[in-house]
């Protein structure tokens, strides 16, 4: 009975047992910080990142309906200019005699210029397509190089000994030392 007194006794001089606390020291809490840290953010985050690359998606799609939409007016402006081509050849059939070679240039000048027009328009939808294509696979690329370098990083952290990890606080202190004398 005397030693289970005794070891409740010295239980007491003992500042870790029995209670409960914030370990505030960050040497020794640092590594389950990050874990827990880097697991709240690839949780969340890859909600985060599916949402920006549906977005994403929504914006080319509405880019390339726009560039539909463009391009059946210029279709629609296309059959506009036939309908008066047609026109303007049976007017030229009624003035043959008066001025044959002035209409074949106005119908010629008419067709180069529709012609024309789509072309940059489809040019244009062309060009909005790619460049939003590139703004999607640069943003992916992006995240997937962030997620890859926290992968890294977690990876690193989970590898480090406390020497080397001791070496590392210490080296990036004296780093930052270094910057804020140079800001100074």
């Amino acid at each position: 009975m005397k030693n289970v007194i005794d070891s409740l006794i010295s239980l007491g001089y003992w500042p870790s047992a029995g209670s409960f606390g914030f370990n505030t020291d960050i040497l020794a809490t640092n590594p389950i910080n990050l874990s827990v840290v880097l697991g709240v953010l690839i949780f969340f985050g890859k909600g985060v990142l599916s949402d920006l690359l549906d977005n994403r998606k929504y914006r080319i799609l509405k880019t390339i309906q726009n560039s539909e939409e463009l391009r059946e007016g210029a279709i629609e402006q296309l059959e506009k200019a036939r309908s008066r081509l047609r026109k303007v050849e049976m007017e030229a059939d009624q003035f043959r005699v008066n001025g044959y070679s002035e209409i074949e240039r106005e119908k010629l000048n008419l067709i180069n210029s529709t012609s024309k027009s789509l072309e940059q328009l489809e040019n244009y939808k062309n060009e909005t397509i790619h460049f939003e294509q590139q703004r999607a696979i640069n943003q992916v690329r992006q995240r997937v190089f962030q997620q890859a370098l926290q992968g890294a990083l977690g990876t690193l952290n989970s590898c480090l000994d406390n020497e080397l990890h001791l070496r590392t606080i210490s080296a990036n202190i004296g780093m930052f030392g270094t910057m804020k004398e140079i800001t100074n």
